[in-house]
């Protein structure tokens, strides 16, 4: 009887002190909310061989924390379901509504860090949209799979734990918006999908800021454009994204796209040109005439690498044309949008492009 009390007693007190050791080790841990949104990372296939034919969307975002108990090593996890959706079907309003919640949550003081799992499609656009509108610097981290979670090399579920071993770290905060894809931490505006079947699918030109190697960051360079805190642009402040649309230029093009663009309402036009931003002759006068009707015209290129370069191909000055710059047509669309919510002043758009 004496035994059996003073055990239950010993029993009682290290069940106390592992709890409180528990508890312990939960405070010292980063807390990271995901946000999930659908995409490929979330989708299931018939078959483990199924890893390019499958259901994009599917699984849940508790499910997939709860597929990956090693999470709760990293951090303290919690996570919201905002959308699920394949990433081609995304909307403005969506981007306003995600970017909205991550805005909110950055503010909170029991957040140190913020993932959202994306569909891979327009991952880069979602991104550089949060890079360019939310005032933060808690690192905020965007990430998706090339394969589905049921497929042999899944690669969603690395990509995941190196995320929120990102975004709980203080060395990524002031970086801007981050993705982490295969080992490494690109840039949200740099990067972009220039694989559409392989697991290397994201990289950026100018090379990743770092990598995330078993839990623990490398960096190597920091971004030098305006972001997140930096930027004159606040996503609480934002509450409609003016139409923008692209026209890509193509051997033997014509002014169809060009033409219905310009009667449609939209506010801009990115003309997504050969080479160095180049235009054929025979459109030059329809991207003239949408310009005089009222439309901003910018020049990109359909080139994966590069910059287009000020009034080399088209005397942007007499035609008073904006040049994207190194963005690709897709990331061009949406500065386009946040920047015309401030201006349509080309020289003001202009200033915008170099800067961002």
């Amino acid at each position: 009887m004496y035994f059996s009390t003073h055990f239950r007693a010993f029993a009682a007190g290290a069940a106390l002190l592992a709890a409180s050791a528990l508890a312990q080790a939960q405070q010292a841990l980063p807390n990271v909310v995901i946000l999930a949104t659908g995409g490929t990372i979330a989708g299931a296939g018939a078959s483990a061989v199924n890893s390019a034919t499958y259901a994009a969307a599917k699984v849940g975002v508790e499910k997939l924390i709860a597929g990956l108990p090693e999470l709760s090593k990293a951090a303290n996890v919690r996570g919201e379901q905002v959308f699920q959706v394949a990433s081609e079907s995304l909307t403005n309003d969506n981007l306003l509504t995600l970017a909205k919640r991550v805005s909110a949550l950055s503010k909170q003081s029991d957040v140190d860090g913020i993932v959202i799992t994306h569909g891979t499609d327009t991952l880069e656009e979602t991104a550089y949209f949060l890079t360019l509108t939310v005032h933060t610097n808690k690192p905020i981290v965007v990430i998706g799979s090339m394969r589905p979670g049921t497929a042999l090399s899944a690669d969603g579920a690395l990509n995941l734990y190196d995320a929120v071993t990102v975004a709980g770290s203080k060395d990524a905060m002031g970086k801007g918006v981050l993705v982490t894809m295969g080992d490494n931490i690109d840039s949200g505006r740099d990067v972009s999908k220039n694989v559409n079947i392989k697991t290397s699918a994201f990289s950026s030109q100018w090379g990743p800021l770092g990598m995330v190697v078993e839990g623990k960051n490398y960096w190597f360079r920091a971004p030098v454009k305006r972001h997140t805190m930096n930027s004159e642009f606040d996503i609480d402040s934002i509450t409609a994204l003016p139409p923008v649309e692209i026209a890509m230029g193509y051997e033997g093009v014509s002014s169809i796209a060009i033409d219905a663009i310009a009667k449609s309402g939209a506010k801009a036009l990115i003309h997504g040109g050969t080479g160095n931003g180049s235009v054929a002759d025979r459109i030059v006068p329809n991207l003239q005439k949408a310009r005089t009707d009222g439309v901003i015209v910018i020049r990109s290129s359909r080139v994966p690498d590069g910059f287009v370069i000020r009034n080399a191909e088209q005397p942007d000055d007499k035609y008073d044309w904006v040049v994207a710059h190194d963005l690709r047509p897709q990331k061009a669309r949406i500065l386009a949008m946040v920047a015309l919510t401030k201006t349509n002043n080309t020289k003001e758009l202009q200033r915008i492009f170099w800067e961002y």
